[in-house]
């Protein structure tokens, strides 16, 4: 099985939720015309990153978002599935988020959605201020195939990709928001890594990455862009220009993670050591 995936980024407006939701289904339907399947955007696309306290009056409930999109995504004649980066509203707990949807030409539905992990407060970041902590993995079925979500700082732990590739995921979607850090020359040090990270992540596991990085300037720092579609034989398939908007677009071809771990069996290995693995986590905590 094989589909045309992209990854779309943008710079948003600044907490104007609309605005920045308008530019969502114009890229469905531009990304839908030329026979994109899969769209993935960035972290926190819907309002941009830096809120601090106005987390709360900017973020959305999964039924107001669906809402949204319903009226957004009229007029895509044929499927598409999106996943979308957003602050979440789930009673009383604000989630850093990102729902897995998809269109089926008269409505939207959800097929799951991720809350963050690893939430970075250090340095200029201070999500766990604002919003709480996800307490478990998206690895999910859809009809292009079984997809796992992690959120930026959650693939920087190299246990987080592990886990979705135990469970069975074989594309990891990656939204991220990332300001750069590390300027040499005509290069950015944070992204260069995030370039290492999703190549050893799919040489390692066998799996298709996508990386979408937000792009734009927030309170002067400025996000850094060049998203990148990896294979699972840690080929870059596609990368995005740094700090420019981009739909960064890949053939998603499942046909070859079997022949990627058949040649490199680290997963399977992995697999038949879990027992071992098992112990030496129970020794460091035993309620595991």
């Amino acid at each position: 099985m094989s589909f045309l995936a992209a990854c779309a980024s943008f710079a948003p407006r600044k907490a104007e939720v609309e605005a920045n939701l308008a530019r969502i289904g114009e890229i469905a339907h531009q990304a839908s015309a030329e026979g994109v399947e899969l769209l993935l955007f960035p972290e926190t696309i819907t309002t941009g990153y830096f809120l601090e306290g106005g987390v709360l009056e900017a973020s959305l409930t999964e039924a107001e978002l669906l809402k949204r999109l319903d009226g957004l995504l009229a007029g895509i004649q044929r499927p598409i599935d999106l996943v979308i980066g957003f602050y979440m509203r789930e009673g009383g707990d604000l989630h850093n988020a990102a729902g897995y949807f998809t269109w089926d030409g008269s409505r939207t539905s959800t097929v799951s959605i991720y809350r963050k992990i690893f939430l970075p407060t250090y340095g200029v970041f201070d999500e766990e201020r604002f919003i709480s902590r996800g307490q478990e993995l998206a690895v999910f079925d859809t009809r292009l195939g079984r997809m796992a979500i992690l959120i930026c700082e959650d693939v920087w732990h190299s246990i987080m990709p592990t886990l979705c590739a135990l469970k069975g995921a074989q594309v990891i979607l990656v939204p991220a928001a990332s300001p750069g850090r590390g300027f040499k020359g005509e290069t950015v040090s944070n992204l260069d890594r995030y370039h290492r990270l999703v190549q050893a992540i799919s040489e390692e596991h066998g799996v298709f990455t996508m990386n979408c990085q937000l792009v734009g300037f927030e309170g002067g720092k400025g996000f850094i862009g060049g998203s990148s579609i990896v294979d699972p034989f840690g080929n870059m398939l596609n990368q995005g220009p740094m700090l420019e908007e981009h739909l960064t677009l890949a053939t998603i071809d499942l046909d070859a993670i079997s022949l990627a771990r058949s040649q490199q069996p680290l997963l399977p290995d992995l697999q038949n050591a879990l027992g071992i693995l098992q112990r030496s986590l129970t020794a460091i905590d035993p309620s595991l």
